[in-house]
């Protein structure tokens, strides 16, 4: 047996249990881990409050986490790339508030020695969104990209990701985080009422493309900045699709282990940071999703099950 975090009714927080589980066994491409550490991402608190019911039910007792990474300890049928003993990141199949999880094989890299554990499980789903939707705007070097949302969860890895492709990158963000952009290389402004006239004033003609990963209600601005709808993307205003502009849904597996590698080879030469703001124990989870849903974590959070 094992010990996982699950939970049997929607509902806040408290409602999650840590309990022995059965133990999982690899299939045909899979690998099973010994988890290390867990990322936490915003879906998980709203799978648990049961707002992602209609699009993602889930079966009772249900557990969290997609984030991964651990080390090989059983290598299912077919799978050549790793063996046991191996150190990986990526997504999992099955919960990863766990301190054993499945994953596709396919959908994992190498984890390097330099970087740490709670580092590692941070960069599946926040990290490869933003390369994904990077790729869809078509960003080059020499373009401006205006990221809403910069100092979250996304919009870290974004602006870095960007910066890195050799574009300008300005972001939106309470002050208190202009200090942390301007680190990741990107030009700060603040949300709210008069967002056109402050991008203009540091960008006058503009924005070549816009990230909103916020949702406050920026698509009209943003429109406006980046000259029409056709590169002005949104991960959460899914009622603006009538504007024109895209709406991303994360595909799984869309260039996952290639995002990975690159973002690893960022942290590893020093060009990307991932700030974490705390890590918590497999029993601590639930105070883990609180702060996570309170909206202002300062950085990534991490379950470490062993």
């Amino acid at each position: 047996m094992s010990l996982a975090v699950r939970f049997s009714e929607y509902g806040t927080p408290d409602v999650l249990r840590v309990v022995d589980v059965p133990p999982l066994t690899a299939g045909p491409g899979q690998v099973r881990l010994a988890v290390r550490a867990a990322g936490v991402n915003p879906i998980d608190w709203k799978i648990l409050n049961g707002f992602m019911r209609q699009v993602m039910p889930v079966d009772f007792p249900a557990g969290l986490g997609s984030d991964v990474a651990g080390v090989v300890d059983q290598v299912g049928e077919g799978v050549t790339a790793f063996s046991i003993g191996d150190e990986v990141l990526g997504a999992s199949l099955t919960p990863s508030y766990a301190q054993s999880a499945l994953a596709d094989a396919a959908a994992l890299v190498a984890k390097p020695a330099s970087v740490p554990w709670e580092v590692a499980a941070t960069l599946a789903g926040a990290g490869i969104t933003a390369w994904q939707v990077l790729n869809k705007l078509k960003l080059s070097a020499g373009e401006t990209l205006l990221v809403h949302g910069a100092a979250g969860g996304v919009g870290t890895f974004a602006v870095q990701l960007a910066v890195a492709r050799g574009a300008r990158v300005i972001g939106t963000a309470s002050e208190s985080n202009h200090e942390q952009l301007r680190s990741f290389g990107a030009e700060p402004v603040t949300y709210s009422t008069g967002l056109v006239d402050r991008v203009r004033a540091i960008s006058p003609r503009g924005v070549d493309a816009v990230l909103d990963a916020s949702g406050r209600g920026e698509i009209p601005d943003s429109i406006e900045l980046a000259g029409g709808p056709a590169r002005v993307l949104t991960l959460v205003a899914f009622d603006a699709a009538s504007t024109g502009i895209q709406v991303h849904m994360t595909e799984p597996g869309a260039g996952g282990p290639e995002a990975l590698r690159n973002i690893l080879a960022l942290i590893e030469a020093g060009r990307l940071q991932v700030p974490v703001a705390g890590t918590y124990a497999l029993d601590e989870a639930a105070a883990a999703l609180a702060v996570s849903q309170s909206g202002h974590p300062g950085g990534k959070l991490v379950v470490l099950p062993a």
